[in-house]
């Protein structure tokens, strides 16, 4: 049975950062593109950006481009998002993706986590 589980989510204050982890099991995510997705209360959800597989190539959504990265631990079978220079505006439940293509779009993902929710606020 596949399963994604994030963690690492939390409150954390405008300017500052966070790491976000996505564990998986019944699947090796370096044979997978490893999409990151946000949804914010009353919004719709947003692809934030993607790891192709065997970390060729990364792909952001321009609300990200700069502040977030992406990597892979395979010995661990884990893949962080390192969010720096967080924002109100980032405020959202976090989910990752597992899927065979690169892709900003969430339907194009097969497996999902459930989710870790990112708040920043003063």
């Amino acid at each position: 049975q596949v399963q994604l589980v994030e963690s690492g989510g939390g409150l954390v204050q405008p300017g500052g950062s966070l790491r976000l982890s996505c564990v998986a099991s019944g699947l090796t995510l370096d044979y997978y593109a490893i999409g990151w997705f946000r949804q914010a209360p009353g919004k719709e959800r947003e692809g934030a950006l993607c790891i192709s597989k065997s970390s060729g190539n990364t792909y952001y959504a321009d609300s990200v481009k700069g502040r977030f990265t992406v990597s892979r631990d395979n010995a661990k079978n884990t893949v962080y998002l390192q969010m720096n220079s967080l924002k109100p505006e980032d405020t959202a439940v976090y989910y990752c993706a597992a899927n065979w293509a690169s892709s900003l779009e969430g339907d194009d993902y097969a497996y999902w986590g459930r989710g870790t929710q990112v708040t920043v606020s003063s």
